[in-house]
């Protein structure tokens, strides 16, 4: 990867997000708790979901991952709130066809995601970005079980 590559995949938008992710921490009694890890890089991602009317009401992670895993997880913890499953599930899949350029953007509440295409051409970072979301979906799939 030259350097202009790395300046580009790894923009000051990407390392604002990183810098910045919410809902850190741990929740007091979740429904819902999984953790994913990319085993090619190493990176964890843990999320704990509450759940209300099937919708997440209340929502924490920890988040040991990469700049761009870490991005993933922000523009993530933004928009989670007031999800449900199935919603978590589409962005999930928006989010896979728009690293493939198969697809666009995911809709809002998880258009921040563009903010990831120029790691399109970075098949082995798709793991770390899709940890959080991966995650999310676990969660509320156990807190619903």
């Amino acid at each position: 990867m030259s350097d202009t590559d790395l300046v580009t995949l790894y923009s000051g938008r990407i390392l604002a997000l990183a810098a910045d992710i919410p809902h850190l921490g741990h929740l007091e009694a979740p429904q819902g708790i999984a953790k994913k890890r990319s085993p090619l890089c190493g990176s964890t991602v843990s999320v704990e979901v509450r759940m209300e009317d099937g919708k997440v009401s209340a929502f924490a992670q920890e988040v040991r991952a990469c700049a761009l895993g870490q991005a993933a997880a922000s523009v993530l913890g933004q928009g989670v709130i007031g999800r449900t499953l199935s919603e978590l599930q589409d962005a999930r899949l928006a989010l896979t066809a728009m690293l493939k350029d198969e697809g666009p953007v995911p809709p809002a509440p998880f258009s921040g995601f563009e903010v990831l295409i120029p790691a399109r051409a970075y098949k082995n970072r798709h793991a770390s970005i899709l940890l959080a979301i991966d995650a999310a979906c676990e969660a509320v799939t156990l807190a619903q079980a």
